[in-house]
This record gives C-alpha cells, structure tokens and sequence, in this order.
C-alpha cells in the first residue's frame, strides 16, 4: 500500500540564505502578496518565507478543512526545505495557523505575532453560512464585499487599484479551498489552551477593524502569558496593506528585540536565543483583561456501556455542526425538567450513534433525512434539515432533485408542500447579504 504524502504548499523565499527564517502567514482570500509592503525591510534581516493558502494565488487545490491540517502541511514543506525552528507573523487564517504551531510544536516556533487574529473566528455558523453563499452563488459576492471587511471606507476610495486587487484576489481563489477555509475558522477555537502559549507573541491589530478587532487582541493578550499590544490607528482588518510601514516597524522591532538568532559554534547553525520583550509600540491604553469565556455545563453522564465511550460528547459535536450553534443552543435552553432527557436522548442517539457512523457521508445522511421528513410530513424539521443540507454540500439543485424524487415515492401533495418549505430556506439561506 503506497503511502499518502502531505500535499506541500506554494511558497516563496526573499532575503540572504544564511539568515534566520521568518514566515509570513497570509489571510483567508489572499496570496502571499498582502505582506509585498514588508519583505524589502524585513528581507535585510530574515530570510523571510511566504506561503499561500490552498487554492489561493494560483497554489494547488487540496483543500484544508482544519487549521491543524495548514499547520501539518506547513511542517512538512519547511521539513523538505530543511527548515526546523522560525520565527512567525500570521493574518487572521494565517494568524491561527500561527497559534497551532505555538501549541502543538512549540520547538518550532521562536517568537510570534498575530495580526487581525483571534483566539475564535466569530461563530461557526456564520462561516459555514459563507460556504453556503459560495457553494451556491460562487465567489463573486464574497470578492465584491471584500473591500469592506478588509479596509476603512477612506483606504477604499483613495487606493481604487488596490481595492480591485483585494477584489480579483478573491475573485481568482478556488471555491472548493476557500469553502473548506470557511470550514477550517469554523472549527478553531483554543480560547481554553491560550496560557500554553510559550513564546513572545506581538498581538497586533488596526484600530477600526470590525471583523477580528481590539476587543478580540485584548483577549489573546489576557490569556497568553508573555504576549504585548500593538493598535494601529486608521487601519481595518487587512492591516498590513493599509498601514505598511506601521506594520513593519512593529515586526522588525518585535522580531529583533524578542527572538535574538545567533550562531552556535557546536553544530554550525542559527540558534535562537529568546530576550525579554520589549515594550509595546502603538499600543492604546494598556490591555484589559477580557471577559472569561463562559464554560458550557458538561452534559448528564449516561451509563457507560460495555467498553463502548458515550456518544453524547460525539454527539453534541456532530449536532452542532450539521444544524448550527444557534439551533442547537436554542433547542437545549428550551429544555426543561420535562424535555431535558428527550434531547439528551437524541443528542447521544440519534447524533452520537446514527450521524456520526462512517457508514454515509453527511451529504448522504442529509438525502435520507429530507426523504424521510418529506413522507412523515414533518415541515418544521424539513425546514431546519433543508439548511442543515445546505451546510453539508448539498446544492439547491441537489435539493430539488431529491424533492422531485420524494414526490414519486411520498406522493404529490407531500412533496408540494416540501417544495414550499425548502424554497424559502433556500432564498434565506443563499442570498448574499450586501
């Protein structure tokens, strides 16, 4: 049996071969050409390594549906380069990207910023409703939006070529990759594990960013025990295309002042030898604590079966995935003394036992279930399990067939009302909010 190779990721090196290695994360739409501002200065000192994203600037389109299968496909492109121990600086995606490697291999990485980053992306459904848009509508409203998210309104009309680049950058990404990045923040959250963070980290961020902002650096550097704050006045999320020199200043001086490399005369490389942080640089007021995120009540231990693990925690997970945090959150803060135990039922049954067997794909899964609710005449869930379907990959012309399929087999009527049902969620679900 041949052995699946770690596909390898599109990167890029400037500056002197002997110097130490900086990598450069990019953001979810972009290339490696967000950071073009920064390689000249940062060039005289590092070796500096930049990478895009699966799918992204032209680079192969082997999805990563998880911010530990970046960071694994980063490991084994600097391990075939011969590149062992880095400092890094990573936007938003690339950002998290960042954190998994302080986390999972910190004798890897010297010293570390985040820009635009955060310890959770937002909710995961709003990320799995942007794959929906994609999946359905393509890239294209995404791209047109772009500018918005990334940069402030005064930055967008003085800079017109570069607000079209933001937009063709996007524009040119694979849906397939850029769908599984959605999947990949939707799933990142290391709000517990921050105080494992053991290297210097520059958490930086622009002033008037509304997508990863100060609030969200303020938490990061709460819970990361040698971690400092940077602000930028006047700059959005795309920070290090709105304010460039601002950026570099505050990466030469975090990087000279925190990771100090050195020559080691016993084996003839580059060491790196870690120094005090210095004092933050831009920073607005000094960072406030961030409110502890609240730590959800464990769920009512069931009786362990024969050597079998409850499903409950599987179960849970799966749920949220397939119908939504808001759903699922608003199904259980429902239940009562009364309904506690039917949805701890069908959570651990129902989700842990049936959904979660690798039997069928969710796609499948999903089929079955719309069949299944279309004969039983059951609307309400129709609705809910329509979007569900949606997050799973299935089209809105994938759904009308399996529509069309249940009215030979479930009869007309069923199946007209079903068309009704699954026709409005559908219009909800993939119009493009402008």
């Amino acid at each position: 049996m041949s052995e699946t190779k770690t596909p390898a990721l599109q990167y890029r090196f400037d500056g002197p071969e002997d110097a130490p290695v900086l990598i450069l994360g990019p953001s979810l739409g972009t290339t490696w050409h967000m950071w073009d501002r920064q390689v000249p200065e940062l060039a005289k000192q590092w070796r500096v390594f930049r990478f895009d994203l699966p799918g992204h600037g032209g680079a192969p389109a082997y999805p990563a549906g998880s911010v530990a299968d970046l960071s694994t496909r980063l490991l084994a492109t600097l391990d075939a380069l011969g590149v062992q121990r880095f400092g890094y600086a990573g936007c938003a995606l690339g950002g998290a990207v960042g954190i998994e490697l302080a986390l999972r291999h910190p004798e890897r990485v010297a010293s570390l910023a985040l820009i635009a980053a955060s310890p959770r992306f937002g909710t995961a459904d709003e990320f799995r409703q942007r794959g929906v848009i994609v999946r359905t509508n393509g890239l294209d409203p995404i791209a047109r939006t772009s500018p918005e998210r990334w940069f402030t309104g005064g930055f967008a009309a003085a800079q017109p070529a570069i607000t079209e680049w933001a937009v063709q950058m996007v524009r040119t990404t694979d849906p397939g990759c850029y769908i599984a990045a959605c999947e990949a923040l939707a799933s990142f959250d290391v709000r517990s594990e921050l105080a494992r963070v053991g290297v210097p980290t520059l958490v930086l961020v622009g002033s008037d960013d509304q997508v990863t902002g100060p609030a969200e650096a303020r938490t990061l550097v709460a819970g990361i025990p040698d971690a400092r704050l940077a602000v930028v006045p006047g700059a959005s999320h795309l920070v290090p295309v709105e304010q460039p020199a601002a950026v570099t200043d505050l990466l030469v001086r975090h990087f000279s002042t925190a990771w100090q490399p050195a020559f080691d005369s016993t084996t003839g490389q580059m060491a790196a030898i870690v120094a005090p942080p210095a004092k933050p640089v831009l920073s607005a007021a000094p960072p406030q604590p961030a409110p502890r995120a609240e730590i959800a009540p464990a769920a009512v231990e069931a009786p362990q079966g024969l050597g079998r693990p409850d499903p409950y925690d599987a179960g849970l997970k799966v749920r949220r995935e397939v119908l939504g945090d808001a759903h699922v959150d608003r199904a259980l803060a429902q239940a009562d003394e009364f309904s506690g135990d039917f949805q701890e039922f069908i959570t651990r049954y129902a989700w842990g036992e049936i959904w979660d067997r690798p039997g069928l794909d969710r796609r499948s899964r999903s089929c079955v279930t719309l069949t299944a609710l279309v004969a039983g005449g059951h609307l309400e869930e129709l609705a809910f399990h329509t979007r569900a379907a949606l997050r799973n990959g299935l089209t809105p012309a994938e759904i009308k067939e399996v529509l069309l399929q249940a009215a030979v087999y479930c009869g007309v009527p069923a199946a007209n009302s079903a068309f009704k049902v699954a026709q409005q969620v559908i219009r909800e679900e993939t119009t493009p909010t402008e």
